[in-house]
């Protein structure tokens, strides 16, 4: 019983600091700050660029899974050749390149 009551004032000691809190807080905001909202935020431009360098003849596939060949680009929409004479026209956001593609396998 003695133990615990010569445990409680250094306890109480230990407590007094606020700006170790603010330092811990400081410190969590960077480490996610490098680890999460700095690759995330490289990976969106990278997302970007690689759609405003999209071209006619570009082998896309979209965000529903469909794949096809850009046959026309406009400011906000592509139209993409899919099979023969049918076309969609679809979103520019809700396009990527199409990996196989770009890895030359089919």
């Amino acid at each position: 019983m003695i133990s615990i009551l010569d445990a409680a004032p250094a306890a109480a000691q230990g407590m007094g600091s606020g700006s170790m809190t603010w330092i811990m807080l400081i410190l969590i905001f960077v480490i996610m700050w490098l680890f999460m909202i700095r690759p995330q935020r490289k990976q969106q431009k990278q997302i970007e660029e690689m759609r405003a360098a999209l071209k006619k003849g570009d082998k896309v596939i979209t965000a529903g899974g469909i794949k096809g060949v850009i046959a026309e680009i406009d400011k906000n929409d592509i139209l993409i050749k899919v099979d023969g004479e049918v076309k969609l026209r679809v979103d520019r956001n809700s396009v990527n390149l199409d990996a196989s593609d770009a890895k030359g396998t089919k």
